[in-house]
């Protein structure tokens, strides 16, 4: 018995509903996909990582294809030159880390930083400027910054948290 992870082809935007089909067919499968935070309330939280792709985990050998061919969303089995291409465990592996990593960033992108950190503006009327890091207000929506504008003063500024980045990660 071979289990190897294939790739999956699904139609166009059917990516979930895809591997919802699958998962109710108890066939392991893996849909990659990245949290994001959109301006809409009513938008999607998730994104495929892999658009219109996802994985499963099956012996070909002992496995038919039919049973998952004609799924509501199934595209086809990637294949070159006619014979399935499987991917090794450790390639999906180090897909999942980084899916899960990047996660954890869109979370809080923010998390760790420390009151006089330095940070800079990415947008508004001060982008582009650095800026010590004050604190967070109402929780991760807003921060406040120390800009220095002129000679040694330093400027109380509020700005959202989405719009400032740090300057050095912490390692």
């Amino acid at each position: 018995m071979t289990l190897h992870w294939y790739t999956v082809h699904s139609k166009p935007n059917q990516e979930l509903l895809l591997w919802n089909q699958l998962q109710q067919r108890e066939v392991e499968s893996y849909f990659p996909r990245l949290r994001r935070k959109p301006v809409n309330p009513r938008a999607r939280r998730w994104a495929p990582y892999f658009p219109g792709y996802l994985f499963i985990h099956v012996d070909l050998e002992h496995f038919p294809l039919s049973r998952i061919a004609w799924l509501p969303g199934m595209q086809r089995l990637v294949a070159f030159g006619g014979k399935p291409a499987w991917l090794q465990d450790e390639v999906l592996e180090a897909i999942r880390r980084q899916v899960e990593a990047t996660n954890q960033v869109a979370q809080d992108p923010l998390a760790g930083l420390q009151p006089g950190e330095l940070v800079r503006i990415t947008s508004g009327p001060f982008a582009g400027y650095e800026a010590l890091f004050d604190t967070r207000i109402n929780g991760a929506e807003r921060v406040r910054v120390l800009l220095r504008l002129l000679a040694r003063e330093h400027v109380s500024l509020e700005v959202p948290a989405s719009e400032i980045v740090r300057v050095h990660p912490p390692r």
